[in-house]
Parts: C-alpha cells; sequence; structure tokens
C-alpha cells in the first residue's frame, strides 16, 4: 500500500513543497493590481488628482481676484504675469479656469451621487418586492424615458432658473432611470441566492437586506457607473452653459466661460482655448479611468 512516507519530493523540504507562495488575495486587492498594470489608467488617475488639487488651490496661485475687474489690462494673452491671459473684462482667467472647473467638477459629483442613490434604491425595492410592486415602478421609468431629456432640461431650467440646484436637479431627474434598471437586473438575479433566502427566513428586514447583501454584491457594477456618469454630466454641464440653458455669469463654470470665451474667439483665442483644454483633459481622464475600471472590476473583462 502506497503511503506518503514512502516519497520523497526532490529539491525541496517537505515544508516547503507544502506551503502555498502565493498569497491569498480579496477582490478588491486584485482589482487594484490589475489596475496598476494599466498606465494609460494609471496616468488618468495622476491626471485627475492633479485637476483636483488645482481646482482647489489654482484660484490662489497668482493672488489675482478672479471676481475684481482691471478694464486697463482687459483681453491681454498668455504671459509671465497672466498664465492664461484675461478676459474682457480684465479678470485673470487662470484663477477662472480653475474656480469653473472646480463648479463643473462639484456639479457632476453631486449629481452622480444623486443618480446613483436614488437609481440603487428605487432598482433595489423593484426587485426585491417584485409583483405589482416592480410593474408600477417599471412603467413609472418608461413614463419618464419616453420624455425628451433636454425638453425636460429646458422646461426644468425655465421654471427654477439658472441656477445651480436648477441644474442638478435637471441633470438627475431621468438620469436615476438607467442605475435603476440595471440594479433591478442584478438584484433579480441575487435574490435567488442562499445567504438572501437564509436572511429572510432568519426574520431580516428588507432594508438590510438591500443595505448587508444586494448593495455589496453590486458595488463593482456602481462603481462603473458612476465612472461613465461624470466624464458625461461635466460635458453636459458645459453644453447646456454653452448653449445659455444651463449657468450663467456671473455663476462661472467651464460652460459658461467657453461661452464667454466663443464671442471673442476671432480676435482673443485663447479665452476659448483654455476653458477648452482643461475641460477635454478632465472628461479624457475620467473616460480612460472608467474604461480601466470596467477591465479590472469586470470578471469577464480580465486579460
Amino acid at each position: 500500500m502506497l503511503t506518503p512516507d514512502k516519497f520523497k519530493v526532490v529539491g525541496f523540504s517537505q515544508e516547503e513543497a507544502n506551503r502555498i507562495e502565493r498569497p491569498t488575495i480579496s477582490y478588491w486587492q486584485d482589482a487594484w493590481r490589475r489596475l496598476k498594470k494599466n498606465p494609460v489608467a494609471m496616468v488618468s488617475l495622476g491626471v485627475l488628482i492633479l485637476m483636483v488639487i488645482m481646482v482647489i488651490i489654482g484660484p490662489h496661485i497668482r493672488g489675482y481676484d478672479y471676481i475684481s475687474m482691471n478694464v486697463a489690462e482687459k483681453n491681454q494673452g498668455a504671459s509671465a504675469k497672466y498664465w492664461f491671459g484675461t478676459d474682457n473684462m480684465g479678470r485673470d482667467l487662470f484663477s477662472r479656469v480653475w474656480v469653473g472647473a472646480r463648479a463643473s467638477i462639484l456639479i457632476a459629483l453631486v449629481a452622480t451621487a444623486l443618480k446613483m442613490v436614488v437609481g440603487t434604491i428605487y432598482g433595489a425595492v423593484m426587485a426585491h418586492f417584485g409583483g405589482w410592486v416592480d410593474d408600477i415602478m417599471m412603467r413609472v421609468i418608461e413614463v419618464i424615458n419616453s420624455m425628451p431629456s433636454l425638453l425636460v432640461t429646458i422646461l426644468i431650467m425655465m421654471v427654477l432658473g439658472n441656477n445651480m440646484f436648477a441644474l442638478l436637479v435637471a441633470l438627475s431627474i431621468t438620469a436615476w432611470c438607467s442605475t435603476a434598471r440595471q440594479v433591478r437586473g442584478m438584484i433579480k438575479q441575487l435574490r435567488e441566492s442562499e445567504y438572501v433566502y437564509a436572511a429572510e427566513v432568519l426574520g431580516a428586514k428588507s432594508s438590510r437586506i438591500i443595505l448587508k447583501h444586494y448593495v455589496p454584491n453590486m458595488l463593482s457594477i456602481l462603481i462603473l457607473d458612476a465612472s461613465t456618469a461624470i466624464p458625461q454630466f461635466i460635458f453636459t454641464e458645459a453644453g447646456l452653459s454653452f448653449l445659455g440653458i444651463g449657468l450663467k455669469a456671473p455663476e462661472i463654470s467651464l460652460g459658461v466661460l467657453i461661452s464667454q470665451g466663443q464671442q471673442t474667439m476671432d480676435f482673443y483665442p485663447s479665452q476659448l482655448f483654455f476653458p477648452c483644454l482643461v475641460l477635454c483633459v478632465i472628461v479624457m481622464a475620467f473616460n480612460l479611468l472608467g474604461d480601466g475600471l470596467r477591465n479590472a472590476l469586470d470578471p469577464r473583462l480580465r486579460q
């Protein structure tokens, strides 16, 4: 009869042969490891960190007030004194660009948070309860999606005015529907799991099941959804403000600055170039980072 003591491990001791060399890592550690192997995503992450730092300290670097006017130095080009030049009122464009970028990023982050929270809760309630609750709530989503989003946005801005609160409502009023649909589909799969059934048998409340069992298992997909939504909201805000539907002066955002620069682009192109450059860098960095996160977090896309 063959027994383990009749075999000899060649080149290694018994302890070394039985030891597992590769350490056990969690899902998030593995995702971070694979994200670090993506140079484009890491460069994008570094650019975004730099952008966040600049929107915080950028308006104070040169020491110029982004509101005070100096008509004697209006329409100046880029120079050592004014790095991005000045606008048609003599205000420092470098400070104004970073204040505008701060507003655009803040609007996008808040709108994305509203989209994720409302969409997740709404979709979780639909899928968890099912039946007539699911049917009614799905009809609500279909009605909202049947309305043109641009028309809804224009109506909201007309009613509430051209301010940041109205813009947040306009951006978020229909955006959560796609998240709710996605969450509904995922939870319909998760609710058949044994741990969800065990929680229901033990008498766990619906809110606890949603927060403790559903949301953690959907977190990676929700992160991907958020990384895609942020650049879309930034670009949408800039487009609406450029068309005069979103924020308006004296409010400052990248869209407002681009709209003002477009009026003087024939003679002073720098007033349009620098806000457009910052907008493109931020949106591209978010998109490239989102692609990297998709490859790192989605097991089906592992290379």
